[in-house]
């Protein structure tokens, strides 16, 4: 499955507002219906029974206006309450599906009726046809589409088909270690490091001045809807930034390797620690763009433990330095006398952990791993 979004024609989008919010409306019901179920029966309701139940009441006069929405995508927003609650009690979310706001159900779902997509650039969703930039062709047979809202009003259009693009270029090298750092976005084994732009440290001053405008207008009032229109169009700004940079960095990381060796990190620990700095980043967004990307060019993502002592282990001989600490950024092995920039040692570290790895050849513990593959070399 592959995702094409495009940006709607500025055109009267009332129709589509209308929808959303009694998707909206729909999803708060059955919120509220799931919670004093649980309250009087002391279990949860099942999804089946959860869509019966709406199927049943938008034919009574007062839940009439059910039915402007297609049966389909009610049954998705009955889906995505159900995936909330499998989310959370499988510890992937923290909190449980709550009520939310017009100005936070941003979505609607159309799977098989509902749309029709008329020719190149325009589509109809409910009997009303919408134009949008066709930035480039849609490829394959379209699966599901979903209309979004942004904060700032405006709508996009997302096609989910099931074209399958598989590039065969081939790698200018072998494979490769990365080390994700603060100072520097990646480092990689060949000695060569990627700076992280900040696009939100960029914008901090501009992001303060606005918010502290905003802060300061009048609840309700036509001057804050303006002052809220430009902070939320300075943090999609930066948004938009951080995934170009992100896109192009990782596709040119996967034509040039043809393995990619990556550490697993606890990022929320981190963000304990490091804060805005690290949200700025994106290392998140980055790994689940270049597992997309190795997918598409048919490259292999190495991932190793966490806990492996990459930076404190010298790649050569295999000594382990204990007293290292986040002020060292270069340290000379006592043992073999080599010395060592902090990041770099780190990347070279994890390259032969990964390809230890990648090839099931030789004991990957952190005590023995690089001891075996410097004996090997």
């Amino acid at each position: 499955m592959i995702s094409f979004k495009y940006k709607l024609y500025p055109n009267d989008h009332t129709n589509i507002d209308h929808q959303i919010n009694v998707a909206c409306f729909i999803y708060n019901h059955c919120i509220d219906l799931r919670k004093r179920f649980y309250r009087r029966f002391k279990k949860s309701i099942s999804i089946s029974k959860l869509k019966a139940h709406i199927a049943k009441i938008k034919h009574r006069k007062r839940f009439s206006f059910f039915g402007e929405l297609n049966s389909q995508t009610i049954q998705d927003i009955i889906e995505r309450i159900e995936k909330g609650y499998k989310s959370f009690f499988s510890k992937k979310n923290k909190h449980l599906p709550d009520f939310k706001g017009k100005n936070r159900y941003n979505s609607i779902t159309f799977k098989q009726t509902g749309y029709k997509y008329l020719n190149d650039n325009k589509i109809q969703i409910m009997g009303k046809s919408f134009g949008f930039f066709l930035s480039r062709p849609v490829e394959g047979r379209i699966k599901t589409v979903t209309i979004k809202r942004d904060s700032l009003g405006d709508h996009y259009v997302c096609f989910v088909t099931d074209f399958v693009r598989k590039k065969s270029k081939p790698a200018t090298c072998n494979g490769c270690g990365f080390d994700f750092g603060l100072k520097t976005f990646l480092t990689t084994s060949n000695g060569e490091k990627i700076e992280s732009p900040l696009y939100l440290k960029q914008s901090l001053k501009k992001l303060k001045a606005a918010s502290k405008k905003l802060s300061s207008k009048e609840k309700g009032s036509e001057n804050r809807r303006r002052a809220r229109l430009v902070v939320a169009r300075l943090h999609r700004r930066i948004a938009n930034q951080r995934l170009d940079f992100i896109f192009k960095l990782t596709k040119e990381l996967v034509e040039k390797y043809n393995e990619l060796y990556f550490e697993d990190l606890n990022m929320k620990g981190m963000q304990k620690l490091w804060g805005r700095k690290v949200s700025d980043i994106a290392n998140s967004m980055f790994m689940n763009i270049l597992e997309y990307r190795c997918n598409q060019y048919d490259r292999k993502l190495v991932r190793i433990e966490r806990y492996e002592p990459s930076t404190s282990i010298c790649n050569g001989c295999g000594y382990k330095h204990t007293g290292l600490t986040l002020a060292d950024r270069s340290w000379t092995c006592p043992q073999c006398g080599t010395f060592h920039d902090r990041d770099i040692n780190a990347a070279k570290v994890i390259n032969k952990v990964g390809r230890a790895l990648s090839t099931g050849v030789g004991d990957v513990r952190p005590d023995c791993a690089l001891h075996d593959q410097a004996v090997a070399a």
